[in-house]
């Protein structure tokens, strides 16, 4: 007997691929459902260096997908998610020009992978739905459905996450989140899927080449220059620059500026087009304030509570102090003062293992 109709998200690479393997051997009823999102051009003939770059939304992605599917024998569609994945792509240029730095992955988690592909498993008569992250759904100390880190810390991908439902966890399934990425790899060589040597993901999907400021001018390309002063901490005049978007916090390299020691961006200034750089102990920061708070568990917060922070995927987590504020704000006083603290990006916030929420850093 099935134990539920299952909406996953295949992207054509290992973990999604491992995943669909193993709610087909759990007994669920699995639909594959590759998302198109016009994110990945195929290289040309001549093209030679973005051959090298992989994404996880190309025609090959696609058709890996289906092999998989075809193996598992699974029911398979591509949907065109271009016009929706259209918004992540404006809001990551917007960003910038705010002088923010954007985290285009978080907002695509809670727009597209557990936003539209819910709207899709509704629409099917789905009960769950589910992807190849490296997270997981167990019920926390008062019982209620929390996401929690994976069992592989080195990959976990809970910060990515923060943003989804807090209703909705208990009807995600993510399959792997317990395994490690080995494993993971050697179950795709002992099912003969025919992805266990994928490299993974790198970089932004819609920028895989890693050059922003490229992206930035042929997403807009009537988008004029807008300059602006290089100024110290003082406000002394140290160069100019062609705009704020060319910079984000903790930028030591390609600042044109040369004053005999190492300087690092410490604030942007959207609003005089100025970009402040400063030395290293410039950049630490002893609080935050947050806005767009999502609340997992338990939700919302309204009281002062202590926890484990991460500002960036690759921060190691640090205790503070998370005061909520009115209309889903926070502030967060750090126990030390940290690096880069960079608006923009996210802070979540963590029980041990157990992610709590978190919020968008102004």
């Amino acid at each position: 007997m099935s134990k539920g109709r299952v909406v996953l998200a295949m992207s054509g690479g290992v973990d999604s691929s491992v995943a669909a393997c193993l709610l087909v051997e759990q007994g669920y009823d699995v639909i594959g459902l590759f998302m198109r999102t016009g994110a990945a051009p195929e290289p040309t003939a001549c093209d030679t260096s973005s051959k090298k770059i992989r994404g996880c939304c190309s025609a090959i992605d696609a058709a890996d997908a289906q092999r998989v599917a075809d193996r598992l024998n699974i029911p398979f569609y591509a949907l065109n998610f271009s016009e929706e994945f259209g918004r992540i792509k404006d809001y990551f240029v917007d960003e910038y020009l705010r002088g923010r730095t954007p985290n285009p992955c978080v907002v695509c988690n809670t727009w597209l992978k557990f936003g539209k592909l819910w709207e899709y498993a509704e629409s099917v008569g789905a009960d769950y739905i589910a992807t190849g992250h490296y997270a997981r759904i167990e019920r926390d100390e008062d019982g209620e459905p929390g996401l929690f880190m994976a069992d592989d810390s080195t990959k976990d991908q809970s910060y990515f996450l923060f943003g989804i439902r807090g209703d909705l966890l208990d009807r995600i399934l993510f399959p792997i989140g317990n395994i490690p990425k080995s494993e993971v790899r050697r179950l795709a060589v002992e099912r003969q899927l025919g992805v266990s040597q994928k490299p993974d993901s790198q970089e932004i999907c819609f920028v895989p080449t890693g050059n922003y400021l490229d992206f930035i001018h042929r997403h807009r390309p009537d988008l004029p220059d807008e300059p602006g002063e290089i100024v110290d901490q003082d406000g002394k005049i140290l160069a100019t620059h062609t705009g704020i978007k060319s910079f984000t916090i903790g930028q030591r390299k390609g600042l044109g500026v040369a004053v005999g020691e190492p300087r690092y961006v410490v604030q942007l200034r959207p609003e005089s087009q100025q970009v402040v750089i400063g030395p290293r102990e410039l950049l630490a920061q002893s609080s935050l304030h947050a806005e767009r708070v999502n609340w997992l568990s338990p939700r919302p917060r309204t009281e002062p509570f202590r926890a484990e922070v991460k500002i960036r995927y690759l921060h190691r987590a640090v205790p503070a102090l998370i005061t909520p504020l009115e209309n889903g704000h926070v502030r967060v006083d750090f126990d030390e003062p940290q690096q880069a603290v960079t608006p923009g990006q996210a802070v979540v916030f963590y029980r041990q293992w157990q992610v709590l929420g978190g919020g968008w850093i102004v």
